[in-house]
């Protein structure tokens, strides 16, 4: 079964995308990450997430940079703590985006 990280329902959290199995909209996600929480405080403070859910709600922003254009930095980089190299490393290569998903 492939996962849907990101999914988007009208019912659902006033339609605003949200990561699969949480409560957490890739807003909140992206909120968090920009007022420094890096994965290891996101998975510490909510046990829910995974390392590839992060790196997929990262990667959805960086699809949508219009609507999230306030979480990016003028370099095109995600503001705050990206994930590090060795958080990265366990994802597939499509996800390990410079400055979107991973630190550098």
């Amino acid at each position: 079964m492939t996962i849907k990280w990101v999914k988007s329902d009208p019912l659902v959290m006033g339609g605003e995308p949200f990561l699969y199995g949480t409560r957490l909209t890739v807003r909140q996600l992206l909120e968090l990450r920009s007022a420094g929480y890096d994965a290891s405080r996101l998975l510490r403070e909510h046990p829910e997430l995974r390392v590839v859910g992060i790196a997929q709600a990262y990667r959805y922003a960086a699809e949508h940079r219009p609507r999230y254009r306030e979480f990016f930095a003028r370099s095109g980089a995600l503001k705050g703590p990206g994930l590090t190299a060795d958080e990265a490393a366990i994802l597939p290569e499509e996800l390990r985006i410079p400055g979107i998903v991973s630190a550098a």
